[in-house]
This record gives C-alpha cells, sequence and structure tokens, in this order.
C-alpha cells in the first residue's frame, strides 16, 4: 500500500539535494568555469561526501533497494535529507512516487538557490547559474509527468528574468520560483516586470515564493542578549532558531503587500501563486489587513480605491498557502476559507516530518468532506491548472 492510502493527494512541496556538481553539468559551456560552487555549511550533507556520491554515481544500489523494501509509510517515516530514496537521482523519485502514491509532485532545488538568488553576482552570472538551476531541474523531472519541475528566477534584472522565462516555457516547468525581496531596487509590482507577471499569466504557470528565496535570519543585533546564541534547530547556527521564525513571514508578507497593492493581481486576473514552507498561520489576519488597509487608504490612493476585487477575493482566487504540518487547518479555515491552502510533504526533507498526512488529518477532524478534499487536491489542482 502507498502512503497516500487510495486518498487523491497533490503535494505542493518537494525537494532534491543538489550533488555538487549539478550546476556545473547544467550550465552553458562558457559559464561552467564561472559559477560560484554550491555553498554546504547549511545542509545535512558536506561537500566532500556530496562529491563522493558523485563520483560514485548516486546511492549504492543494494542501499537504495533497502529503502524501497521499507514501502510507503516506511518511506516518509525513513531517512532524510540526502539519505533519502530520491534525493538526488530521478530515477530514484520515480520509484519512491510509487511508494508515496501522490498524483503530482512540485520539485524543488534545495542548495543551489543560494547561487541563484544571490544579490552580490554579476547579474550575466547570476542568471547564467539560473539557467543552468533549470536546466538541471527540467532534466530531472523529465521522465515522470508527475514530477512537477519549479524553476527559478531572479528579478534582479528585468530583461534577464524575462529573457529566461521564455527559456523555460519551452522546457518541463510548471512553476517559477521568484525571491521575495525587492526586484532590484523595485517593487515587484514595478511596471517593468508587468511583461514578466503578463507572461506566466497567459502560460498559465504558476510563480511560487518559498523559503530560502530571502534571508531568514534575524540581524545579528537581535540574537545579542548577554546569553549564549543558541543553536539552530539542526544543531547548528546557519539555519532557522527561534527568533528567526517569529519573523520568517515579515518578507513574505512585504512581497505579497507590493505585489497585490501594486495592482498586479488585478491587472492580470489569470496569474496564479503560491507561499510554499512559509506557513501559513500569519495569513489569515494577513488577508483581512488588506481589506482593511483598502478600504482605509483608498480614500486617498485613487490606485487602490480603484480596485474591482477585494484583495481577500484577489488572493482566494489567485493564490494559496502551504501550512507547516504543525498548524491546524481547521483553525486556519475558520478564520478565512477553505480556498486558500494546500498539502505538502517536503520530502525528503527533515522539516516536514514522518507523518505529514497524519498531521495535517488531526487538523482537519471534524471538517466538511469538500474542505478537505480542498486542502489535499482541490486548490492545487485550481492554482495549477494551466500546467496539470
Amino acid at each position: 500500500m502507498t502512503y497516500a492510502a487510495g486518498r487523491r493527494l497533490f503535494d505542493a512541496d518537494s525537494h532534491i539535494m543538489e550533488l555538487p556538481d549539478f550546476l556545473i553539468n547544467h550550465a552553458d559551456p562558457a559559464m561552467r568555469d564561472r559559477l560560484p560552487p554550491i555553498d554546504y555549511t547549511r545542509s545535512s550533507m558536506d561537500e566532500g561526501e556530496g562529491w563522493k556520491l558523485a563520483k560514485a554515481g548516486g546511492h549504492d544500489r543494494a542501499y537504495a533497494a533497502e529503502l524501497e523494501s521499507l514501502g510507503g509509510v516506511g518511506l516518509i517515516r525513513g531517512p532524510k535529507e540526502e539519505k533519502a530514496l530520491g534525493a538526488f537521482d530521478s530515477a530514484d523519485r520515480r520509484r519512491a512516487l510509487d511508494l508515496l502514491g501522490f498524483q503530482k509532485q512540485l520539485v524543488f532545488s534545495t542548495l543551489s538557490g543560494t547561487v541563484v538568488f544571490d544579490r552580490r553576482l554579476n547579474p550575466e552570472i547570476q542568471y547564467g547559474a539560473a539557467r543552468a538551476h533549470n536546466r538541471g531541474m527540467a532534466n530531472f523531472c523529465g521522465e515522470d509527468a508527475r514530477m512537477m519541475a519549479v524553476a527559478s528566477i531572479p528579478l534582479q534584472d528585468p530583461a534577464f528574468a524575462i529573457r529566461e522565462l521564455e527559456t523555460v516555457m519551452s522546457e518541463k516547468v510548471e512553476a517559477v520560483w521568484v525571491p521575495h525581496g525587492d526586484a532590484g531596487g523595485r517593487s515587484p509590482g514595478h511596471q517593468d516586470f508587468d511583461p514578466f507577471w503578463a507572461r506566466l499569466a497567459e502560460a498559465g504557470i504558476p510563480f511560487v515564493i518559498h523559503v530560502g528565496g530571502y534571508p531568514l535570519q534575524l540581524p545579528k543585533a537581535w540574537m545579542n542578549n548577554g546569553q549564549p546564541v543558541p543553536q539552530d534547530w539542526m544543531g547548528g547556527g546557519e539555519n532557522v532558531r527561534g527568533k528567526d521564525f517569529t519573523i520568517m513571514h515579515h518578507a513574505p508578507e512585504r512581497f505579497l503587500s507590493s505585489l497585490l497593492l501594486d495592482g498586479v493581481f488585478e491587472r492580470f486576473p489569470g496569474l496564479r501563486g503560491a507561499s510554499v514552507e512559509l506557513g501559513a498561520g500569519w495569513a489569515p489576519a494577513f488577508i483581512e489587513r488588506l481589506d482593511d488597509l483598502v478600504a482605509i487608504f483608498g480614500r486617498t490612493e485613487p490606485a487602490l480605491r480603484a480596485f474591482k476585487r477585494k484583495p481577500s477575493e484577489q488572493l482566494t482566487q489567485q493564490f494559496g498557502f502551504t501550512p507547516f504540518p504543525t498548524e491546524n487547518v481547521a483553525r486556519l479555515v475558520e478564520r478565512s476559507n477553505s480556498d486558500l491552502y494546500l498539502f505538502s510533504s517536503d520530502y525528503p526533507h527533515a522539516e516536514g516530518g514522518r507523518n505529514p498526512i497524519g498531521n495535517f488529518e488531526a487538523g482537519l477532524v471534524g471538517q466538511s468532506e469538500s474542505t478537505c478534499e480542498a486542502f489535499w487536491s482541490g486548490n492545487f489542482e485550481r492554482i495549477f491548472a494551466g500546467v496539470l
């Protein structure tokens, strides 16, 4: 029996664990020697281990067979990160999906995004890294229609961004990950990016924002409390600590607020998007605040007064959020509506837990069949309808 156990599930978040040669292998020849190396300081896998796996051609076949023998439930509860089945091998991921039983699965990168979204890079190199990344993601997912490749496109330079978008649209990519910071000194709703959003809407390809698209950590001054600095949840110092977690939603709120208040969702009603692995506990109050804001500031800001739909209507029709497995979906629905939330497993990352279906089911007890169906599959199918 699969882990999904007969349920019709669409997974809005999964990952590959890139080996050190991932970008090099997929870069344009003239770019290969110019790309920065993938940074492993925030990974459970060190660079040496990564190179060893790359030179060996992946997991030992006996080890892969041992993972397959765990079955669907054992697989989701079993080894995580680079030790998981299908963490970096496409054929192994296909076998993992056979066991997990998901209808579709968005596939994000994990480590190479730190290069693609590095604002310090020369634009030519940054977008060269994006080209390598996106070619690699399309190749990884290209042999199985269940795997939906997520491209990454920086928004630092509108011309480069639009050019890369046109390229990925000719490949097998079903979503475009954009960083949720400012867009090269502009709002993401700046008119310079209208061709970018318009092209996504026309093609039916959703954009996504995701953890890792913008720095997570508080400035160091806020950690200076006269006490020893705690380790992060993975036992190091480069990922998320408790204080960092309290402000994780600030950047996505700022990004989405700017995008919406600048009228992007209004101008392009066919545009679809999702916030992935950034939690959803903040979404109901955020949406309510946007409605109140437009009602108040619409008196003095003509652009807001001209909205034909309230922000809550725009986001309900065009956007979605993936809750963390520790968040209660029923409470989120009660504070907003059932059309906003998507199931995600985060396979093979440890953050997804060892039983995401069970965790989310516990928060859906007593909910209507339509609410549950919307969470497990319906909202995903609506947002990604253009690429399914």
